[in-house]
């Protein structure tokens, strides 16, 4: 089969893209940066491509609130195409800013396909802080998520934000989002338990780093596993002995063997 072709979205403001390309581009996939506009202006359309990612970064200078300008123009102008991207079980992954335009267009949590309204966000970290460093995360074995196969129990990612705490809009939402098995990672310390700040860096609701939807072709998680795709990537690679292969790319390389299937 050809490589799944990859659909990464820009906008003014998006500072992962290449990062988040050479990531897919490593993991077997044919990437392509596209600027919303041109899909906005038919120029590209989603059905031309296998899988769908929303890269980190600061769209539109992430002003009203992260992602909610970007997330209002997809909803408003690509609703229709979105909906049966996700739906028709292809691939969708949103990192850091890509994460908080996917809970605020209603794909994730995604209880029904997309959200007619906004179930979760993603507010201020408690301290009021930009947070930028590593954290442990834990894999839900339990999630239905197609992102995770073969990942180990627990992986080590950066994090790079200043709007990070998950947050959901009444109990019941998130006791759909646990009793669904929607969660897939979540902060924890060296030990892989839960622990408080610095270990969950925004104080996330059940120390909560990412979630899927119900059918688990979607991700949406705040650290960054573009920036761990090779053990040069990791802080301590000159003192440790690593895998050659970062924890993040596997990510990846399990959307691009999903999408190929």
């Amino acid at each position: 089969m050809e490589k799944p072709k990859v659909i990464i979205l820009r906008t003014a403001g998006t500072n992962c893209d290449v990062e988040t390309f050479h990531a897919f581009r490593t993991a077997g996939g044919d990437p392509s940066l596209v600027h919303v506009n041109r899909l906005f202006s038919r120029q590209r359309s989603l059905k031309d491509y296998d899988i769908l990612a929303i890269p980190g970064g600061f769209s539109y200078g992430d002003d009203v609130s992260a992602g909610k300008i970007l997330a209002n123009e997809l909803k408003y102008k690509l609703y229709e195409e979105i909906k049966g991207f996700v739906s028709a079980g292809k691939p969708v992954l949103g990192i850091c800013n890509g994460f908080q335009v996917l809970i605020k267009v209603g794909v994730l949590p995604g209880f029904d396909t997309v959200d007619s309204e906004q179930n979760a966000t993603l507010a201020s970290n408690d301290n009021s802080r930009f947070e930028c460093r590593w954290v442990y995360l834990k894999k839900n074995d339990s999630s239905r998520s197609i992102f995770i196969k073969n990942l180990p129990g627990m992986i080590y990612l950066p994090v790079a934000h200043a709007e990070g705490k998950f947050m959901v809009k009444n109990d019941g939402v998130m006791k759909r989002i646990k009793d669904n098995n929607q969660v897939v990672f979540q902060y924890v310390n060296e030990k892989g338990e839960e622990a408080p700040y610095p270990f969950n860096p925004n104080g996330s609701m059940e120390s909560i780093a990412g979630i899927t939807n119900r059918q688990g072709n979607v991700l949406g998680l705040m650290p960054h596993p573009e920036r761990y795709t090779t053990k040069y990537h990791h802080p301590r690679w000159s003192r440790e002995k690593l895998a050659d292969e970062g924890d993040g790319l596997m990510i990846f390389r399990n959307a691009v063997n999903y999408a190929k299937k």
